[in-house]
């Protein structure tokens, strides 16, 4: 039985949606277990033999500072789900609320692994080859380091290893070009930890990509930092909404149109399906000694349904455990530059 701890409260809708997507879970998955994590004036109506309601005092808002959610509510139904998970009680955790405040719980309560110096936030964009690029960071690190980008690899490929079957999964450096003369010092200098990386058998590195290459399917894996990564995200929700909302205008315009979307429609509807990001909401929260999960803000009870289904998938594969061993094997990799001994100098103890 895999038990998920789920912040019932969190994102713009709240129990509304996150209830509806629990019990289309429940019913998916017979061997799972939900904590629903909440107000229990809100969730009392839900009744399940697999699922348990765990009460909260308090909840995050999308728009709370990190300080208030960090300090002030203590007792927020986002804290008391991420303690679950480090008590033991889940395998792990899922919310749509507040990003910001959900990285700050869970680093000050979880913790990071040894080797990981941040942690990153990866999800899976939809490509042209039917299948999704998995990109790292999505907006928890704006500024990052070489080091920092080798550990978000070292992790995407642990992630990716689990969502799919067969062969080691490639990792691609996100830069303005394909050459590794190109980009700046941190990204040159991470395409050198890299290439030492793919050298010591710790990653399949592919090489410098770019932007185009995320939604062509180039790589199983983007790495990036924040910054970035979450521009591309928010610009691939907002291009596959325009696409699918001028298809469904222009075929219902003229007659002409209509008749043609009729003959067309078996095609449409695959596009549409696989341009839908809601087949691919939760985000990872990759780098804790626990498991999150980051629905978006905004999900509806299908897409909250898909954060859920990929905290279950890795809980199920132990991603956790799998991250810990690629990190431990990376290890000599992974230690910032400036914290590495000089040559003839001795380490002092701390």
């Amino acid at each position: 039985m895999i038990t998920l701890a789920v912040d019932c409260m969190g994102g713009d809708h709240g129990p509304r949606v996150t209830l509806a997507a629990c019990r289309q879970f429940l019913e998916h998955h017979p061997d799972a277990r939900l904590l629903l994590v909440g107000l229990p004036d809100s969730l009392q109506a839900f009744a399940h033999d697999r699922a348990v309601i765990v009460p909260a005092s308090e909840v995050v808002a999308m728009d709370d500072p990190v300080e208030v959610a960090l300090r002030k509510k203590k007792d927020s139904s986002m804290r008391v789900a991420i303690q679950q998970v480090k008590d033991g009680a889940a395998a792990a955790a899922v919310s749509a609320g507040n990003t910001g405040a959900l990285m700050a719980i869970a680093r000050y309560l979880l913790k990071t692994l040894d080797g990981i110096d941040r942690p990153a936030i990866a999800t899976q964009l939809p490509n042209a080859t039917g299948g999704a690029t998995t990109v790292l960071d999505l907006g928890a690190n704006v500024d990052c380091s070489a080091e920092h980008l080798l550990q978000f690899a070292v992790m995407g490929s642990a992630l990716v290893s689990v969502l799919q079957e067969g062969g080691e999964p490639t990792v691609g450096l996100l830069n303005i070009g394909e050459e590794v003369i190109k980009g700046s010092e941190v990204i040159k200098k991470a395409g050198e930890l890299l290439r030492s990386a793919a050298k010591s058998g710790d990653l399949n590195f592919f090489g410098n990509v770019e932007g185009n290459d995320i939604f062509k399917g180039t790589v199983d894996i983007v790495v990036c930092d924040g910054f970035v990564g979450n521009v591309a995200l928010k610009a691939s929700e907002g291009v596959a909404s325009m696409i699918i909302g001028a298809l469904k205008t222009e075929f219902s315009r003229h007659i002409f149109t209509k008749m043609a979307a009729i003959i067309a429609y078996p095609i449409l509807k695959a596009l549409m399906k696989r341009m839908d990001y809601r087949r691919y909401n939760g985000a990872a929260l990759l780098g804790l000694r626990g498991l999150v999960f980051k629905s978006h803000g905004s999900a509806d009870a299908m897409a909250f349904e898909q954060a859920l289904n990929r905290a279950y998938d890795a809980a199920r594969n132990n991603l956790l455990d799998r991250v810990r061993t690629r990190i431990a094997h990376a290890a000599p990799l992974l230690v910032p530059a400036d914290a590495q001994p000089q040559p003839g100098v001795a380490a002092t103890a701390q």
